[in-house]
């Protein structure tokens, strides 16, 4: 039986003078030219070459770099050239024996410390699901204390916290000391301590590094360490909203708006930034009329529901100081949607 016509919609690349087919085409990666091979005409030009690349640049060269292009990018976490050669783990019992010595010669202590807590911040930051950006700079910040020996004596978990939680806020995803207790299983109180020794520590030595570098006539690297402020209520609504299912953009900017003018109300403004959080997205939720109950906004927020009863109480008391009517499209507050305090 016949097969049915079927159109050919393959581009093939022929001779527009000898018109062959199936074309005889050269590619000379030399002059990086495509040629007919029957009368020498020029089809295309700039040929990649894809053949692999065995030539080496190193003798040409009058420095000790070898400029050719082998291997894999060098990663600033880590120290030493990383272009040691490892021995795969055989089969046979000699393939094994031959890995594990070569191991021990070549075993880095340093190296190794360094990647097992790489993977400590990984595994910590993963657990949240947070950014590879928030986990990069917390490797990042481990490295630049270990580098300088610091904190000798302090457990690794302890600095790994302090890391993860300045990290947090350098990316501008801050988290609460509870939230780095649950994560690390590290004290509160020791977190602060840690906190304020590596901020202490960081601001001294990115200081140091810029009169170094301003004697040298050096530009101040782009990583220069950065004090972080303290967490505003504003910084943890997002989340919160996120958490609770709402995600509407609205949602998120009158609770915002809200929680500023909470901070800086006199009585109001002394409360934590976790209390004004979630008093600020409890009121929303009711004059946006998508209520949330105190007991699921404390589930997320990690304060309990009389925290929040006893903070919306003082909002609503001074409800019509807090809120705006531009806040709303048409520019008339919804009083009645707001529950008793």
């Amino acid at each position: 039986m016949d097969e049915p016509f079927v159109q050919n919609l393959n581009l093939t690349a022929i001779c527009k003078d000898c018109k062959e087919v199936p074309p005889n085409l050269v590619e000379e990666f030399s002059s990086g030219d495509l040629v007919c091979g029957s009368c020498g005409l020029v089809i295309g030009d700039r040929i990649v070459d894809t053949r692999s690349e065995w030539r080496t640049f190193a003798n040409d060269d009058q420095g000790t770099d070898d400029p050719s292009r082998v291997g894999d990018a060098a990663n600033p976490l880590l120290n030493g050239s990383q272009l040691s050669t490892s021995i795969a783990f055989g089969e046979n019992k000699l393939g094994r024996d031959l890995h594990r010595a070569h191991g021990k010669v070549n075993a880095d202590k340093a190296t190794k410390s360094l990647l097992a807590a790489y993977k400590e911040i990984g595994a910590h930051c993963d657990s949240v699901n947070m950014s590879k950006n928030v986990s990069d700079t917390a490797k990042h910040l481990y490295k630049r204390v270990d580098d300088a020996k610091a904190f000798k004596g302090k457990s690794l978990d302890v600095i790994i916290s302090g890391c993860i939680f300045i990290a947090c806020r350098q990316c501008k995803v801050p988290r609460t000391f509870r939230e780095v207790f649950a994560m690390t299983k590290v004290s509160k109180k020791e977190i602060g301590r840690i906190f304020k020794a590596l901020e202490k520590f960081f601001a001294e030595d990115s200081a140091k590094n810029q009169v170094a570098n301003k004697a040298e006539g050096h530009i101040a690297p782009p990583d220069t360490y950065k004090v972080t402020t303290a967490t505003e209520a504003s910084e943890l609504i997002v989340r919160f909203n996120s958490q609770i299912g709402l995600r509407e953009n609205r949602f998120t900017i009158v609770a915002q708006a809200l929680a500023k003018k909470v901070a800086d109300h006199g009585d109001l403004g002394g409360r934590s930034p976790l209390s004004i959080a979630a008093s600020s997205i409890f009121m929303t939720s009711y004059l946006l009329n998508n209520p949330r109950t105190p007991k699921e906004i404390s589930a997320v927020a990690g304060v309990s529901d009389s925290t929040i009863r006893n903070a919306y109480k003082q909002m609503h008391a001074e409800r019509e100081t807090l809120i705006e009517a531009s806040w709303f499209k048409d520019g008339v507050i919804p009083w009645d949607l707001l529950p008793a305090a």
